[in-house]
């Protein structure tokens, strides 16, 4: 059987097919993820129909832990290249199948591994600590891997003494600093192109158009300062703003009554939450706030990839054994459940 795709021509968080076509296409998908012995994961970037034909569906590390303990042959990772690198890194002896390995992420391509060798020259003695956004060579280089949910529990876990390396997201770094007052704390300047472009400005012109909405804010967010500035001064009620994970934000979503619900994170999470909650109206704080790079896995690429099993993800055995170390480091200080970045 073959299933015709259209070419798609994303740029939010629109379908690429009609119902029909779907189906036909997502039962295809499924006839061959059996036949290959393979999960599909789905980020929550992902478009409407992978994140609908999807086994799982979650953030990043979320999803590596699952590919981790499913019985499954193969992975087929719907995400950007260095999500794909982390389920190679904790599921070594499986195969991993990324269908578009042009699909990268500006935050992690903001520092490499030789840079980050440079920075810890510098800094004799420090501890470094590095979001899961990064990769697998910028993994090895490191002491502790964090998510946006845990990396405050991660830095406290750390001597008071000891120099801290946070790396590579700003605003998250930012963040961190800021609600664990941790004075001996640099932060590499790096960011997520989309995150980064949700500004200040956004926040206040969609409070203005929603006074009454919760306001739900990723920590990687240009915006993520400017709206907890506000929440202090008294010009946002604490008790509906939160600053979250992807994984969050699909927990707060699936609890909340309110009526309507701003979203400051990247659009493809909105298809997620509001599968979640039919009942409240989640707005996005930047309708264009969409991923280029999560966008180029396409529902034609997911099939071609099950059809062909081209794709497989490569990690050197010693890089991958160091980078094990620094994400099992952070696991042993609590569970990051469904946190993730």
């Amino acid at each position: 059987m073959t299933a015709t795709v259209p070419t798609p021509s994303l740029v939010g968080d629109e379908r690429s097919m009609s119902a029909a076509e779907y189906e036909v296409w997502a039962a295809e998908v499924r006839r061959l993820a059996d036949a290959r012995g393979a999960v599909v994961l789905a980020h929550n970037y992902q478009v409407r129909e992978i994140q609908d034909v999807a086994h799982f569906t979650g953030d990043s590390l979320h999803l590596s832990r699952i590919a981790a303990e499913t019985d499954a042959r193969e992975i087929v990772f719907c995400g950007v290249h260095f999500m794909a690198e982390t389920a190679k890194i904790l599921s070594p002896d499986k195969t991993v199948l990324l269908p578009d390995h042009a699909a990268g992420c500006s935050l992690a391509d903001s520092i490499t591994a030789e840079q980050l060798r440079e920075w810890k020259a510098e800094h004799p003695g420090a501890v470094v600590v590095s979001y899961v956004n990064t990769t697998a060579a910028v993994k090895a280089e490191t002491d502790i891997c964090c998510t946006s949910s845990n990396a405050a529990d991660v830095v406290r876990s750390i001597p008071e003494d000891r120099e801290i390396l946070f790396l590579p997201d700003q605003f998250l770094g930012a963040h961190v600093k800021r609600v664990t007052g941790r004075a001996n704390m640099s932060i590499w300047a790096g960011e997520c192109h989309v995150h980064a472009g949700i500004s200040p400005a956004d926040v206040r012109s969609q409070i203005a158009a929603h006074p009454d909405a919760e306001i739900l804010v990723h920590p990687e967010c240009g915006c993520t300062t400017s709206v907890l500035d506000l929440v202090s001064h008294g010009d946002l009620p604490a008790d509906r703003t939160r600053v979250l994970s992807t994984g969050g934000m699909a927990e707060a979503a699936s609890a909340t009554r309110a009526p309507q619900v701003l979203v400051a994170t990247e659009i493809g999470i909105l298809h997620q939450l509001r599968a979640l909650n039919g009942t409240t109206d989640f707005i996005p704080m930047n309708a264009r706030a969409a991923c280029r790079y999560m966008k180029m896995i396409t529902p034609a690429k997911l099939l071609n990839t099950l059809r062909t099993g081209e794709g497989a993800i490569d990690v050197a055995p010693d890089v991958a054994a160091r980078a094990r170390r620094a994400v099992e480091a952070m696991i042993s200080i609590g569970d990051p459940g469904r946190g993730g970045e």
